[in-house]
């Protein structure tokens, strides 16, 4: 029966290990569909930035104040901001059917999503996350568990060398004429092992080997763990000074921008100062959008690497 318990805990940890796989699945899948929306709003707003200055462009020559380049130059800009929107609004339709997948949903209805894409740093002990995952982690159990299950079956087998003793007892009625008689019965058998073909040393022997195989196993699984939270630990910190460093950004090319667009707009500026100013911008943004995305998903690789679910 303990074999049995056994092998029904190690299933168990088996599944649990495929539910924590399926869950970081989703979640992956989940910020790729965040990311690819915000991507494709920068790239909303693109199209319209590069439209309000073909608009002004157009207003400047028909005056005369600027020359036919500005305008072709905008128009230009403006049709590959359009490519780019294309581009974007496809890679989001993309990240949808990701999404579905993971979930097992590829019919599912329209519906919307959260956006939770937010870089909320907080400090992470790495020590604790590795005890937490060494703890934790449903496929490292699954091996424990196998090798309670592999000890009990050598302990099994080693019986096989020992003589066994079997007993019963009874209490009934016979005869051959009412009243029948009653009466206690009781039976013993002594069983005492000579040779069976080396069989008993072999299934030891074969179980012994499976135990330092997977002694190995769990050595080496154990390995893999520390890799992975370090490697999702790093990720993290990573991300999140990323996050930092672009938000500024952000803030600089919104600021360059705006001096841009007043210097054509009093005329003294470039078309071409306006371009760099907007794809800066855009590329900025995109930056910071890219680092909240690496941020989540580098939380939820260290979960997964933790055994969260």
């Amino acid at each position: 029966m303990k074999i049995q318990e056994f092998n029904r805990d190690s299933f168990r940890s088996d599944l649990d290990n495929i539910r924590t796989q399926v869950s970081f699945g989703v979640k992956q899948a989940y910020f790729g569909l965040l990311q690819a929306g915000r991507n494709r709003d920068v790239s909303r707003e693109m199209v319209e930035q590069f439209r309000q200055h073909l608009d002004q462009a157009r207003a400047f020559f028909e005056v005369g104040a600027k020359p036919k380049f500005d305008v072709t130059k905008a128009e230009v800009d403006l049709s590959n901001a359009k490519l780019n929107l294309i581009k974007a609004e496809n890679a989001l339709r993309l990240a949808r059917v990701a999404l579905n997948n993971a979930m097992g949903l590829s019919e599912a209805p329209d519906y919307e999503v959260a956006d939770q894409l937010s870089s909320l740093r907080a400090e992470i002990d790495l020590n604790e996350i590795l005890r937490k995952a060494y703890d934790r982690r449903p496929d490292l159990k699954a091996i424990a568990v196998k090798r309670k299950s592999l000890e009990q079956s050598i302990e099994l087998a080693r019986k096989g060398y020992y003589p066994s003793v079997t007993g019963n007892a009874g209490y009934g009625w016979g005869g051959g004429s009412f009243p029948l008689d009653q009466g206690w019965s009781f039976g013993a058998q002594l069983n005492i092992p000579l040779f069976n073909g080396y069989s008993t040393k072999y299934q030891v022997t074969e179980a012994q080997a499976n135990l330092e195989v997977l002694a190995a196993n769990d050595a080496l699984l154990r390995q893999t763990i520390d890799q992975d939270v370090r490697q999702a630990w790093l990720n993290l910190q990573e991300a999140a000074d990323r996050g930092v460093a672009a938000e500024l950004i952000v803030r600089q090319a919104a600021e360059n921008l705006e001096l841009a667009n007043g210097r054509y707009a009093s005329g003294v500026g470039s078309p071409i100062e306006v371009t760099d100013a907007l794809v800066a911008a855009s590329n900025a943004k995109t930056a910071q959008i890219s680092a909240l995305y690496d941020y989540k998903l580098a939380q939820s690789s260290l979960e997964k690497a933790a055994g969260e679910p």
